[in-house]
Parts: structure tokens; C-alpha cells; sequence
């Protein structure tokens, strides 16, 4: 490794306070093999060169977004810098893509649903009628009228 001087490197308190990770999370981090610019000063201390953040901030989407640990380090693990690499580190960011697109359009769901029930409170709220008591029939057939109940309230049958 290149050695890193104090004027160019960070300390582990300002790379904490940078990202908003904690010291000893960066720690876990670290001894986790998931990140490969830690280096240590002739103290002993930790020591990140300026384009540690970067890394760390990608790790931490990475692991935000669900990435398990043994993915994130094996990407890291594969980032060596060679050529013949760059393929697998494709395929795992690819991957995690995806997944974070198929928990994008669940939430998009979820926020529906939610947005729905807020909805459908507001005019119970609004009629004075508690949230929690059964719901007359006519008030929830002007519901359904205004499509507030779409999606939560089962189907009736015909």
C-alpha cells in the first residue's frame, strides 16, 4: 500500500462523522473485510485516504439496501483493480439492482395502501365517526362510490 500522510487522510472520528457511522461500526466494517483503504499510522491509528468516503458511503447503500455481508465482501473482495474483475463486481451491483427495484414497487404498494387508509380516516373523521367502530352501510358504499376502499376491504361477492 501507499502510505497516506495526515495532511491527505482522515481519521476514523471524522470518516465517522462524515457518513454518519459509528467508530465502532466502522470497526465492525473493517474487521468484516468490507473495507480494503483502511490503513494504519505509524501510531497505529486508523487512517482513510480521501477516497475512502466514497467506498464507504457505496458499502453503506449497499447494506442499507439489503446486501448481505458475504456480497458486500465479495465485492470488495473482487476489486483489486484488474480488468478481469470489474465483470463480477457488474454482476453483484446488478443484482442488488434489482432487488432494490422489486423493494421499490412493494413500497410504492405499501405506501398505497397507507395513503388509502389515511384517506379512508379522514372522512370517517370527518363524518364523526370513530375509526375503529363498524362502518354503516351507506357510508361505506359512498366510500367505494369515491374509491377510497380500493384494496382494503375484500371484494364482495355477487
Amino acid at each position: 500500500m501507499t502510505a497516506v500522510t495526515r495532511e491527505t487522510s482522515l481519521g476514523i472520528r471524522q470518516v465517522s462523522e462524515e457518513t454518519g457511522l459509528s467508530i465502532d461500526t466502522l470497526r465492525w466494517y473493517e474487521r468484516e473485510g468490507l473495507l480494503p483503504l483502511v490503513e494504519r499510522s505509524a501510531s497505529g491509528q486508523r487512517r482513510y485516504p480521501p477516497g475512502a468516503l466514497r467506498f464507504i458511503r457505496l458499502v453503506q447503500a449497499l447494506r442499507r439496501t439489503g446486501m448481505p455481508v458475504a456480497d458486500v465482501r465479495a465485492f470488495v473482495e473482487a476489486g483489486s483493480g484488474e480488468l478481469a474483475n470489474h465483470p463480477g463486481r457488474m454482476a453483484l451491483l446488478e443484482r442488488q439492482c434489482v432487488q432494490i427495484e422489486l423493494r421499490l414497487a412493494e413500497l410504492q404498494d405499501d405506501l398505497a395502501v397507507v395513503q388509502a387508509k389515511i384517506e379512508t380516516y379522514r372522512r370517517l373523521i370527518a363524518r364523526g365517526l370513530d375509526c375503529e367502530d363498524d362502518v354503516p352501510e351507506d357510508v361505506l358504499e359512498q366510500m367505494d362510490d369515491d374509491g377510497l376502499l380500493a384494496g382494503l376491504l375484500p371484494q364482495a361477492s355477487s
